[in-house]
């Protein structure tokens, strides 16, 4: 879904007070902690669709393809694309869902629908809080794309809706379902590189000739973020899995964040050898940095660095690296079977790298054993969009626990207006707030899940 009115969404002023603190609201009378809440049992998950440009187009045949799991309705204020989506469905076999567009507020009235048991959100990023809350008011879980809002009281409002509805909101970060990731974590459950110290993830991904097309971003949504604001606006990639095997509010926290950035020079360099005079972007100015790293620093004094740069030539990485007392791994290294290298003690000696693929074979996720082949078959990003969508639906007919939930999700996508909120105070530290209110010490299962079957269809 897009619009050609952008919301105002962040601005380089001085942030808001809660930004800077980390206070903690408190809860309502009657609401209570989604921690450890089971998702009530689905035969059928019925799955409707908000935004259905790139990303959500592409991600509405996967959700089909799930054992048990169907497609009711399909929404973008652009009426053509959800028609093209449900043709898209019927020519695979799937029952025709339900089509909503040509107004800004089609996906409303798609929620009045009896219909609906999970709202997938992949509109751009303005509109990821509108929607994912309005979907947990109408009595769904809802699954939004990243980031799930773009403000500090924003998800603040998430979490609380949440505890107030008794629905679930996730981040889709599909990358914490990544093989490399998931081996990764389980390495570091296992012990296997010590007492974890450190962690670096980030995206870093060359999207200039995109954000510079007039069809791929519908009215260029995500190059004018890069006009509004200093700040990291998609660090969850990289941050998301390294703070999922640090046991980020499962044992740990993130305390403070401080970020710097570079000079915005990438996006206006690539616009004068590339882009003709008249083309409306000659008309703006780009403010945020290319390289915006975010340094985070846990409850238990492990530091992440997070990097967001999509303004730069450079090859795909995020990065996704873990080091402890007795080893690291290092991922996006080269050229070799899974594209990560790893060095552990007492396993290995001179200070020689070897390849990560014995360590991923011996530690590979269940979710990768189970559905691994489906996953090639179906889903994008070689796979892993596929297992979180599967898992998601596994999550929902098996009622059981998710795997993330929205402190997680929240205090993932804090990065965005925390690094806003550091840069506009010269990168001087601000506090990241406990969206658990408390609960983070305790241990919890999360992605290291326990092997389970999907329940049978029918």
């Amino acid at each position: 879904m897009a619009t050609g009115a952008l919301a105002a969404g962040m601005t380089a002023a001085a942030p808001a007070a809660s930004a800077v603190t980390g206070q903690v609201p408190r809860r309502r009378p009657g609401q209570k902690s989604m921690i450890g809440v089971p998702f009530e049992v689905h035969r059928t998950v019925r799955v409707a669709v908000i935004g259905l440009g790139n990303r959500g187009s592409g991600m509405v045949m996967s959700w089909a393809a799930v054992p048990g799991c169907t497609v009711t309705a399909v929404c973008d204020i652009r009426a053509d694309r959800a028609t093209r989506a449900a043709d898209r469905l019927v020519s695979k076999g799937e029952p025709r869902p339900a089509e909503y567009g040509g107004s800004a507020d089609s996906y409303a009235r798609m929620l009045r629908r009896d219909d609906i048991d999970l709202v997938y959100i992949a509109t751009p990023w303005e509109f990821h809080y509108e929607h994912g809350r309005a979907a947990l008011l109408s009595g769904r879980h809802a699954v939004v794309e990243l980031p799930i809002a773009t403000e500090l009281r924003e998800l603040w409002d998430l979490v609380d809706t949440s505890e107030r509805t008794r629905k679930h909101l996730l981040l889709a970060e599909n990358c914490n379902y990544g093989r490399n990731e998931l081996a990764m974590l389980r390495m570091a459950h296992a012990g296997v590189f010590g007492e974890i110290t450190n962690g670096h993830g980030g995206y870093l991904h060359d999207l200039r000739e995109l954000l510079f097309s007039d069809t791929y971003y519908t009215d260029s949504w995500r190059r004018l973020w890069h006009t509004r604001s200093t700040a990291s606006f998609y660090p969850m990639h990289g941050l998301a899995p390294i703070a999922a095997a640090m046991d980020v509010n499962r044992g740990d926290r993130m305390a403070t964040l401080r970020a710097t950035a570079t000079a915005p020079k990438g996006l206006a360099d690539y616009r004068e050898r590339n882009i003709p005079r008249d083309h409306p972007s000659w008309k703006e100015t780009y403010i945020n940095g290319d390289l915006v790293t975010c340094l985070i620093e846990t409850e238990k004094g492990r530091v992440i660095r997070a990097e967001h740069d999509v303004s730069s030539p450079r090859p795909y990485s995020r990065i996704n690296t873990l080091a402890g007392s007795r080893g690291i791994v290092e991922d996006y290294t080269g050229p070799s079977p899974t594209g990560a290298r790893v060095y552990l003690e007492p396993d290995h000696a001179g200070h020689t790298w070897r390849d990560f693929a014995d360590y991923r074979k011996e530690y590979d996720h269940w979710l990768w054993q189970k559905v691994g082949d489906d996953a090639a078959n179906n889903g994008g990003h070689g796979g892993m969009d596929y297992v979180l969508q599967w898992r998601t639906v596994q999550l929902l007919r098996a009622g059981l626990v998710p795997d993330i939930d929205v402190y997680d999700s929240a205090a993932w996508c804090s990065a965005v207006p925390l690094s806003a909120a550091s840069l506009a105070r010269d990168g001087r530290p601000v506090e990241i707030p406990d969206f658990t209110r408390g609960a983070w010490a305790a241990k919890r299962p999360g992605l290291d899940s326990t092997p389970a079957d999907m329940p049978p269809v029918g």
